[in-house]
């Protein structure tokens, strides 16, 4: 945690409202993005998020720092989601606990980026792709991808064993993988 954050948490946490305004202007954007993908709608985002930071003001004081703040932070947020999609945590709960502990990192990557991006038409597949996705693959895939949380992070968000997260993510990104090979295969047939 930055020393800058630190600081203003433990002035939050006595009751600087502008040390916390600080801290919403800061993740704010992220908390947004990740209720935006998990319930699909702008509105419910923006009632979530505001709910997110009404919880964090009233909890903050209970916060020991044992986590990022921006960990604490999607926990919030996931929960409340979870609480709008019950279905949600069911799912994730289903993935079960086959391990992918084995596989390194490198192999779970989506491919490099410059070349998996190169033209507009792949990047609009690719996010089309990942908002077809199951809810709780495409929370997963958000919570590494876009917010670039460690698998451990994402874990402790969602309360979930390290195993499952890691073949959640295992599991979406090949089901991506796949959504790209169509997209090569309908360019080489045409």
């Amino acid at each position: 945690m930055p020393d800058n954050e630190t600081t203003l948490i433990q002035k939050a946490q006595k009751g600087d409202h502008d040390a916390f305004a600080a801290l919403v202007d800061e993740h704010q954007r992220y908390i947004y993005n990740l209720a935006l993908r998990v319930v699909k709608d702008e509105n419910e985002a923006l009632d979530l998020t505001q709910e997110t930071f009404v919880r964090a003001w009233t909890a903050l004081p209970n916060f020991k720092g044992q986590s990022q703040l921006r960990t604490w932070l999607y926990r919030i947020v996931t929960n409340l989601c979870y609480n709008r999609l019950p279905a949600l945590r069911r799912s994730l709960t289903d993935f079960g606990d086959d391990v992918m502990e084995d596989i390194p990192e490198n192999n779970l990557t989506l491919g490099n980026p410059s070349h998996d991006f190169e033209s507009n038409e792949t990047r609009s597949y690719l996010h089309h792709a990942i908002e077809e996705l199951d809810e709780n693959y495409r929370l997963l895939i958000n919570l590494r991808y876009q917010n670039e949380l460690s698998y451990e992070e994402i874990a402790s968000t969602l309360n979930l064993p390290l195993g499952t997260v890691k073949t959640g993510i295992f599991r979406a990104k090949a089901q991506l993988r796949n959504a790209l090979a169509t997209l090569e295969d309908s360019w080489t047939t045409t």
